[in-house]
């Protein structure tokens, strides 16, 4: 395939990753809560395992996996079950969580941590799969023509919503120093109530089917 295709697929997919991890949900909530309480290394490992998630969901969509996503989707519910109640626990937990005067350095486990949590909390989210399906068949890439051109397009979903990542917690880490143990307490009952909030929004849905 010529080149200025890939790059045609690429920069579609980068915009792919960019309008799905941008909208401000319970991973931004976390993702700039960890960067305030951890340090910036955990606040971008958090968010490289939202945007794994988003390759694979983007790896999905591209190579017309209707099979999986299908399955996906068919268990939606317990889907919303498991990740409500993820979600209820890490706000009560953010919640509970006292402030620190300064953010301490995050270990090889606690990035470890970060990374996987949140991984697993977007793959569990049934939304992500939908967004991702509709978002392709708007660009008209329901499947793409090639291996060459859905990886290439996955690689550009993966930098796009990275690249969203980093810029959140460059600007948020930059903030950190000014922010008292007064803020950081009410930032963490604020930004927990939110995330608690998300999970019950899910909890409901799931109890709705």
């Amino acid at each position: 395939m010529a080149l200025p295709t890939l790059l045609n697929f690429f920069a579609k997919g980068t915009a792919i990753g960019l309008s799905i991890a941008a909208p401000v949900g319970p991973i931004g909530v976390l993702c700039i809560r960890r960067t305030l309480a951890q340090g910036r290394g955990a606040g971008l490992a958090c968010g490289l395992g939202a945007a794994t998630a988003d390759a694979i969901y983007g790896a999905i969509a591209g190579f017309g996996l209707t099979a999986i996503s299908s399955f996906l989707v068919s268990q939606s519910s317990w889907l919303n079950l498991g990740g409500g109640m993820f979600l209820c626990y890490l706000g009560a937990m953010t919640i509970l969580r006292a402030p620190v005067s300064q953010a301490p350095a995050s270990g090889v486990d606690d990035l470890g941590s970060a990374f996987a949590s949140t991984l697993a909390l977007t793959l569990t989210n049934p939304m992500t799969i939908l967004s991702f399906v509709a978002v392709f068949a708007g660009f008209g890439l329901a499947r793409s023509p090639s291996y060459a051109s859905a990886a290439t397009l996955v690689a550009g979903v993966f930098i796009g919503s990275a690249g969203w990542w980093l810029l959140l917690t460059a600007t948020v880490a930059r903030l950190r120093r000014r922010v008292s143990d007064a803020w950081m307490r009410t930032i963490n009952r604020l930004s927990g109530g939110i995330i608690v909030a998300f999970g019950l929004y899910a909890l409901w849905a799931w109890l709705g089917r």
